[in-house]
């Protein structure tokens, strides 16, 4: 998040975060967009599929709000610029968030540096974050890109947390969800999430979810390693679930998956993106468990 302020802060230029499938980009770009003063920054957000230079143009501009974006792609520029100068004009400036970013081809990716061409005397009028899975490094390093990597100000890899940050990780999301007593987990309990989930964050929210809801159902006091074993053992069994290191292969490969592969991922993507809108609300029922266990009921 450090690096996304940072960036923020210098108001031009470009930010690229990268990270595997699930290592917390999306959370950032959350994150981001609540801390931004709304009466001074006009934000995108652009998740990005596979789009050519001219089609990049017309959903930059669409989600920053212009409509009926037809005609030549200069016409489109010049809509886009017309709306940049404007926003100069109100003290406002212009923030352009691209997720997914890996799925640019280079040409689209050189669409977003003319972009970064628009200015007012020495100030620029767009600045860009690029967020993408850790192959979009090998699309920047493009001959055609050498301009663009002249503009990059910041550049932040998002790797898999180690044992000891996923601890400090759960008990921080328990602490944020008014959990103040001690640890509901046992060491070795943490251990076994951090072995599964491979200290990546979203199978951790997973995980931590699933025990929780165990833990408040079954009235435990405390989550053992047998506890998360069993929670492992269902998600397995799930038509939906995708191994950790499934996620994290493709990347490393730099190869492309399979049409049944990536349909498996979206069908995680969309089953996890409802379960982290749960979290709080399981973590929140994690605080009675005790008071479960020692007979009082809510």
């Amino acid at each position: 998040m450090s690096y996304l302020e940072y960036g923020l802060h210098q108001g031009e230029g470009f930010i690229v975060v990268t990270g595997e499938i699930g290592a917390g980009k999306t959370t950032l770009v959350r994150n981001l967009f609540r801390k931004l003063p709304t009466d001074r920054i006009v934000a995108a957000h652009l998740v990005s599929t596979q789009l050519d230079s001219d089609d990049i143009l017309r959903m930059i501009g669409a989600a920053f709000g212009l409509q009926n974006l037809e005609g030549s792609k200069v016409q489109v520029l010049q809509r886009i610029e017309g709306f940049l100068r404007d926003c100069s004009t109100r003290q406002m400036r212009a923030l352009l968030i691209v997720d997914e970013a890996q799925n640019l081809t280079a040409k689209a990716v050189e669409e977003l540096r003319m972009l970064s061409n628009f200015q007012v005397g020495e100030k620029p009028l767009l600045q860009s974050f690029l967020l993408g899975q850790p192959e979009f490094r090998d699309t920047l390093r493009g001959e055609d890109l050498l301009q663009l990597r002249q503009r990059v100000i910041a550049s932040y890899h998002l790797g898999a947390m180690d044992e000891a940050e996923t601890r400090q990780y759960i008990e921080h999301r328990m602490a944020l969800a008014g959990w103040n007593r001690p640890s509901l987990f046992t060491d070795a309990a943490f251990s076994e999430i951090y072995r599964f989930a491979r200290g990546i964050p979203r199978m951790i929210n997973t995980v931590a979810d699933r025990l929780l809801l165990m833990g408040y159902l079954d009235e435990l006091s405390s989550i053992d390693a047998a506890n998360v074993t069993q929670v492992v053992d269902d998600m397995r069994q799930e038509m939906a679930f995708v191994d950790p290191e499934d996620l994290i292969q493709p990347a490393r490969q730099h190869s492309r998956v399979s049409a049944n592969t990536q349909l498996q991922l979206e069908l995680f993507e969309e089953r996890l993106n409802r379960v982290e809108e749960s979290v709080g609300n399981v973590l929140r029922l994690a605080r009675q468990v005790l008071d479960l266990a020692t007979g009082r009921r809510p």
